[in-house]
């Protein structure tokens, strides 16, 4: 990596150690490891497979987290559960509810760490932003979330524990024994809350194969988005390994541009990223890559901006998510005007792209892309800093 190469290092998830006599949390294991771990807590290796799928079912289908009312295990299982393990999901610290109906969730984690989680509810659907990491390792010079250092990436079971901790809120579980409700409020995760998903790849496939589980919560895998800003190394990984859709923070047509605007372009610049997106093993029209494009007025919004998109992304199945800037406390940029946006996204919808313009939600509760930032992190950056460091000083 070159002096001037972005922050991007690769940050491991160290095991938390569980504290002497501590309980193993259920929440996250992958059936395979959940298995192991009731064998070697006295479920008789026969058993084992069948009782995964009866408490996966009572964690996952029903919302329980009780194994009193895990009925039907036999009393005395339940109690040697109980003695050893627990499900438990992050903590919901504060919730605050937009005009529009978005809901943010401020959430505590192991360590006392915090992140933010947003529900958006739209006309047929509700779509749960969740965060993969407690601050970020990349430093996107638009993005309020990038302005804080990186704590940790979150582990399986803190990833899907939000999508857990949402459907407890929206009181979503189902009930034993009720007619089936096939509306569905949580019925999108994207994830593009706080940090890099691709660089906390394990842990977020685990949580991804917990949520699309047809005996679980049971999404669709393309009902669940994964954001990335172009770590070109594990976009084929995705495709194999979660198999759900794709969104890239693209946000730049030059090098020149992107290299401020998403730093991680330094180590992997616009033709490897689109090459690697090229590949991707699922490339068809009904599964569209979106390309996702923030607005900044004069900096990456002109009509020669747009022509250059359009030859760019030529050949790959594509839609173009316009962005209008969400301003937050100290930014450097400004949002494009409204009818500059309308003329860019004319541009690229003549060229045979879908190019909606993303209404901004929560807004006045700081819940808007790019604006998420834990309180705990919070670590404010004066704007002379930013503009220092984003090289956008006027």
């Amino acid at each position: 990596m070159t002096a001037n190469a972005p922050i991007t290092q690769d940050v491991l998830t160290l095991p938390r150690k569980q504290p002497e006599g501590g309980k193993i949390n259920l929440v996250g294991l992958t059936r395979e490891q959940m298995r192991a771990a009731l064998i070697e807590h006295g479920t008789p290796e026969k058993q084992a497979k069948m009782r995964v799928g009866q408490i996966w079912q009572w964690i996952y289908q029903w919302g329980k987290r009780d194994f009193a009312e895990m009925t039907n295990l036999a009393k005395a299982y339940r109690a040697q559960l109980a003695e050893h393990f627990e499900i438990a999901i992050p903590e919901m610290v504060s919730k605050q509810v937009s005009t529009d109906g978005t809901r943010k969730y401020l959430v505590r984690i192991a360590g006392g760490h915090e992140v933010e989680v947003v529900y958006i509810p739209e006309e047929g659907r509700g779509t749960l932003c969740i965060s993969s990491q407690v601050g970020c390792t990349l430093t996107c010079s638009f993005c309020h979330t990038g302005t804080q250092k990186l704590v940790r990436n979150l582990t399986a079971g803190e990833i899907v524990g939000q999508v857990m901790m949402a459907r407890d809120d929206l009181e979503e579980w189902p009930v034993p024994g009720a007619p089936k409700d096939e509306t569905r409020l949580l019925s999108n995760i994207v994830l593009m809350g706080m940090g890099e998903p691709l660089y906390n790849f394990e842990n977020v496939r685990d949580a991804m194969k917990i949520a699309m589980d047809p005996e679980g919560i049971s999404l669709s895998r393309r009902r669940i988005t994964l954001s990335t800003s172009g770590v070109v190394p594990e976009i084929a990984r995705t495709a194999e390994e979660i198999g759900c859709l794709l969104a890239v923070s693209f946000h730049a047509t030059t090098d020149e541009v992107r290299n401020k605007l998403v730093p991680i372009n330094k180590r992997w610049n616009i033709e490897s990223l689109l090459n690697a997106l090229r590949d991707y093993p699922r490339l068809t029209n009904s599964e569209r890559i979106t390309f996702e494009y923030v607005m900044l007025k004069d900096v990456n919004d002109s009509d020669e901006d747009a022509h250059r998109l359009v030859e760019l992304i030529k050949g790959i199945p594509a839609k173009v998510n316009l962005i209008p800037f969400n301003e937050w406390p100290g930014a450097p940029y400004k949002r494009s005007s409204n009818n500059r946006i309308h003329a860019f996204a004319n541009i690229i919808y003549q060229a045979g792209y879908a190019s909606p313009i993303r209404t901004p939600r929560g807004e006045d509760i700081l819940a808007a892309c790019g604006q998420l930032k834990s309180a705990t992190e919070r670590a404010r950056k004066s704007r002379k800093q930013i503009e220092a460091e984003t090289g956008t000083s006027s």
